[in-house]
C-alpha cells in the first residue's frame, strides 16, 4: 500500500467537513483514473458526514460508443455504492472542441446542480492539470489571473485534488481495484493542452530537472493570492468612481495593475459583450491617459466609444 489512497481520503475530506450533515454533492466522472478515485474517496469520506453523493456523467456524444462508456461509469459507481446520473448533451462546436466540450459539460453540471438541489460539484483536476494550465497560460501570454490557475473554490465547483498528483489518483484505482478508462482524446496531439502533457513537460523535466509540475503548481497558488489582491483593490476603486467617466489624473497614479482592471471593468460597464474586450483594447484605452498626445475617439466591441475629454476619460454606454 502506498500514500495514494490516504492522500486522495484526507484531501477528500477537508472539504466534506465543510458542509452539514443532509447535503447532496455532486460528482463528475468521466471513468477516468482522477475522477474515479476522487468518487471512491467520496463514497467512503461521506458516510461519516452524513452527506449524500451522487455521480454524474457527461456523455459528450463525440465519440462512437461514447453512451456505452457512461454506462460503465454508472456501473462502477454503483458496485462502490454511489448513485450516478448521465447527462447527453450535443456539443455546439462553435470555440474549438476543447472549450466547446468544455462549455457543453458545465451547462449539463450546472442542470444537474439543480435538478439535484446539490450544494457543491466535485471535480477530479490534478496537480499535473494544474501544472499544465500554467503552462498554458504563460504560452498564451496571459495575465495574473489565468496563471494562478484552477482554484479550489470556484463558486459550487470543488477540486480537492489539486495537491495529488496524476500518478497517485492511478495509484488509487489500483489498489482499490478500480478498472479506469484512458479517453482517446488525452492523447490526441491536436489538443493543446495533450501536447503540453506529453511533450513540452516532459521536455521540461528532462532539461531542467525534475519538479517542474510541482513548482508550476506552486507558482499558480502564489499568483492566485496576488491576483485574489489586486482584484480587491480594484474591486474597492471601482466602487467609488464613475465608470463611464473616469478622472485621468487619477488613472495615471494608480499601479498598472489596478488602472488596466478599471479600465476593463469600464469597457464592459458601457455595454461590451461579455469575453469580447482583449488586451489591445484594454492598452488602447490606457494610451488616452498615460500617453495623451491628442488621439481621436476609439471604438471598441458593442458599439463602445471612448474618448479623453477635458483631462477625462468618457465611455459612451451602448444602447441597442
Amino acid at each position: 500500500m502506498t500514500t495514494a489512497v490516504p492522500a486522495v481520503r484526507n484531501a477528500v475530506r477537508t472539504w466534506l467537513e465543510r458542509y452539514e450533515a443532509g447535503d447532496t454533492v455532486l460528482v463528475a466522472v468521466s471513468g477516468g483514473a482522477d475522477s474515479l478515485a476522487l468518487a471512491h474517496a467520496l463514497s467512503v469520506e461521506s458516510k461519516e458526514f452524513v452527506i449524500t453523493v451522487i455521480g454524474v456523467t457527461v456523455d459528450h456524444q463525440l465519440q462512437e460508443q461514447s453512451g456505452v462508456q457512461a454506462e460503465k461509469v454508472v456501473a462502477q459507481l454503483k458496485n462502490f455504492g454511489l448513485d450516478c446520473i448521465i447527462k447527453k448533451v450535443n456539443v455546439d462546436l462553435k470555440d474549438g472542441l476543447e472549450a466547446s466540450a468544455r462549455a457543453a459539460r458545465y451547462s449539463a453540471l450546472q442542470e444537474a446542480v439543480d435538478e439535484k438541489s446539490a450544494v457543491a460539484v466535485f471535480l477530479g483536476h490534478t496537480r499535473d492539470d494544474q501544472a499544465e494550465t500554467v503552462l498554458l497560460g504563460l504560452a498564451r501570454g496571459s495575465g495574473t489571473r489565468s496563471l494562478s490557475g484552477m482554484a479550489h473554490h470556484n463558486g459550487v465547483y470543488v477540486r480537492p485534488l489539486l495537491e495529488v498528483t496524476r500518478n497517485q489518483s492511478e495509484r488509487y484505482c489500483e489498489e482499490v481495484k478500480l478498472q479506469y478508462w484512458s479517453d482517446p482524446h488525452n492523447e490526441n496531439p491536436d489538443f493543446s493542452r495533450v501536447r503540453v502533457r506529453n511533450v513540452a513537460l516532459p521536455a521540461l523535466e528532462t532539461s531542467i530537472g525534475p519538479g517542474v509540475s510541482e513548482a508550476l503548481a506552486r507558482s499558480a497558488h502564489l499568483l492566485r493570492d496576488d491576483a485574489d489582491a489586486l482584484d480587491h483593490w480594484a474591486k474597492a476603486e471601482e466602487l467609488a468612481l464613475d465608470l463611464l467617466n473616469l478622472d485621468c489624473a487619477h488613472l495615471e497614479k494608480l499601479p498598472r495593475a489596478i488602472r488596466t482592471r478599471l479600465i476593463r471593468a469600464a469597457i464592459y460597464a458601457a455595454g461590451a459583450p461579455a469575453g469580447m474586450v482583449t488586451m489591445e483594447h484594454v492598452s488602447g484605452v490606457e494610451a488616452l491617459v498615460t500617453a495623451w498626445s491628442g488621439q481621436g475617439a476609439l471604438n471598441l466591441p458593442g458599439g463602445v466609444k471612448v474618448e479623453r475629454i477635458s483631462g477625462r476619460l468618457s465611455l459612451l454606454q451602448h444602447r441597442p
